[in-house]
């Protein structure tokens, strides 16, 4: 029997109330999820994430025909196997006889301008409809950002609160009498403080089967397969998100910010890869923080702390995304032209927090926000590393890492590429910074206390060395007059011993 409609499901759509499928039915229409090498390896994915993704489609596919549907599923060994979407979508509409595709708009730039003109080329009707998942539409974030000249998330976070009423008092005013807590956020990690251990689903048959397959065609990807700890069903996601507002969630807000050389995750919920394939639901999840808040098992700061991540960052950077591609990542606007040191991809490095936090991302996917942007991201910007080499290292070797995701939080926040749109100052800071909030300095072949010499921390001088070379650029922006008129009241001769260190650095950052 010919279907109705082929409905064609992403492997980060996988959510039951997808805009393309809430209509339909059963015994009328197909379904299609495709594994296609075209998206595995378009940057060298970390290996644990494309097994992530795989998984969770394979698992979603029989989550689907359990309700009833007739699925079509492209494996990426099997021997028909186009490729890429647009392929799979052409054979099994040709052997179909489908008379129209449905689909949800894509995340990513790159696959909803192809899509939108995949009708012409399958010469039927291809309808496309709304990723309503986010809590902001593409179309309302612009109507927030028109004639806006700066950006900030801070102004958009409290629009979203009212908009969704989220963590409001009576009054509808924010709880505690401030919409953000960050300050309350920054506290380092004291010795002794227990770290939950937290459980991890064994992989079942189907997710063996997707890490063989991974093994046999990735192994030459950066990062390490196992061991596998990412849930991929629906069930297990929601248990690992229980566990995080049970377990850590208390602790989150006080010591978001800190970083440990033994405890990678530490109260952090490491579901955003959920979140991102749609294994759970943001709203879900924002609800469920602020119930742990009402009743009386968080603080406010770290149900705030946590909110602000989705409701603030999530929705922020999908909607500058959108708004600003398809250019938004070929900006450069502190004329960066570093290539990426080969350490980044082996962490291999006599720096132990970059050691530890590149270390972390090959072991397991994944790394948390500070690691990310105050090391990882702190160093790219200091050496002056080329933006497009930086942003595709983020966008590969993450498990929750989508370009919509990935390039504003890599090329705006870290970086500062595109000038300030995004963000207010560049998050440029010395080693004294990874000193205060992680434990990494103690065990460092270099000194955090010397700025010049053989053994000085290499942040030190590579950052008194990028707001010099970058003066002229940033020297005007408000946020960087403090740091601008300490670099002014050095000697001569301090200024050029410490470029001279910097520069000695970059000439064999290879070595560091």
């Amino acid at each position: 029997m010919i279907p109705a409609s082929l409905r064609l499901v992403l492997g980060d759509q996988l959510s039951p109330t997808l805009s393309s499928l809430r209509d339909a039915d059963p015994a009328r229409d197909h379904i299609l999820l495709a594994e296609v090498m075209e998206e595995a390896n378009y940057v060298p994915h970390h290996p644990q994430k494309i097994a992530f993704i795989f998984s969770a489609m394979r698992h979603f596919a029989e989550e689907l025909r359990k309700r009833g549907f007739t699925v079509h599923y492209s494996r990426l060994d099997d021997p028909a196997n186009s490729g890429s979407l647009f392929g799979e979508a052409q054979r099994i509409i040709a052997q179909l006889e489908a008379p129209r595709l449905i689909l949800t708009e894509p995340a990513e730039w790159r696959l909803d301008h192809a899509m939108r003109r995949w009708g012409d080329s399958l010469s039927l009707p291809v309808e496309i409809r709304q990723d309503d998942r986010f809590l902001c539409s593409r179309a309302a974030f612009a109507r927030w950002a028109e004639g806006k000249q700066q950006l900030r998330m801070e102004f958009f976070y409290r629009a979203m609160r009212r908009r969704h009423q989220v963590l409001l008092d009576a009054d509808g005013e924010p709880e505690g009498g401030q919409w953000n807590f960050d300050a309350e956020n920054r506290k380092a990690l004291p010795k002794g403080l227990a770290i939950p251990q937290r459980p991890a689903p064994a992989p079942d048959a189907i997710t063996r089967e997707v890490l063989d397959l991974v093994r046999e065609r990735f192994a030459h990807h950066y990062g390490q397969l196992e061991p596998f700890r990412w849930a991929v069903t629906r069930a297990d996601a929601e248990a690992a998100l229980d566990w995080f507002m049970n377990h850590a969630l208390p602790d989150f807000g006080d010591y978001q910010d800190a970083m440990a050389e033994h405890e990678p995750l530490l109260f952090h919920s490491v579901i955003s890869p959920y979140i991102n394939v749609g294994l759970l639901d943001p709203l879900q999840v924002i609800q469920a923080a602020e119930k742990q808040y009402r009743k009386g098992r968080v603080k406010l700061n770290a149900a705030e702390g946590f909110i602000r991540q989705i409701l603030g960052w999530r929705e922020y950077v999908h909607g500058l995304y959108w708004l600003e591609m398809p250019d938004y990542g070929n900006s450069n606007a502190l004329d960066a032209d570093r290539p990426l040191p080969e350490f980044f991809w082996t962490g291999n490095t006599s720096m132990n927090c970059l050691r530890h936090a590149i270390g972390d991302t090959l072991r397991q996917a994944y790394a948390h926000h500070i690691q990310r942007l105050m090391v990882i991201g702190n160093f790219a910007l200091l050496a002056g590393l080329t933006p497009k080499q930086v942003q595709a290292w983020y966008l590969a070797v993450y498990a929750d890492a989508f370009e919509w995701v990935e390039l504003p939080n890599t090329h705006g926040m870290a970086l500062f590429a595109d000038g300030g749109r995004m963000a207010s100052k560049p998050y440029a800071a010395s080693g004294k910074y990874i000193q205060r909030q992680s434990d990494y300095c103690r065990g460092c072949t270099y000194d955090v206390a010397q700025s010049t010499g053989p053994r000085a921390c290499p942040f030190n001088a590579l950052y008194w060395d990028f707001l010099a070379r970058n003066q002229r650029k940033l020297a005007g922006n408000p946020r960087l007059a403090m740091p601008y008129r300490n670099w002014a009241r050095f000697s001569a001769e301090r200024q050029a011993a410490l470029r001279d260190q910097a520069q000695n650095y970059l000439n064999k950052i290879d070595q560091l």
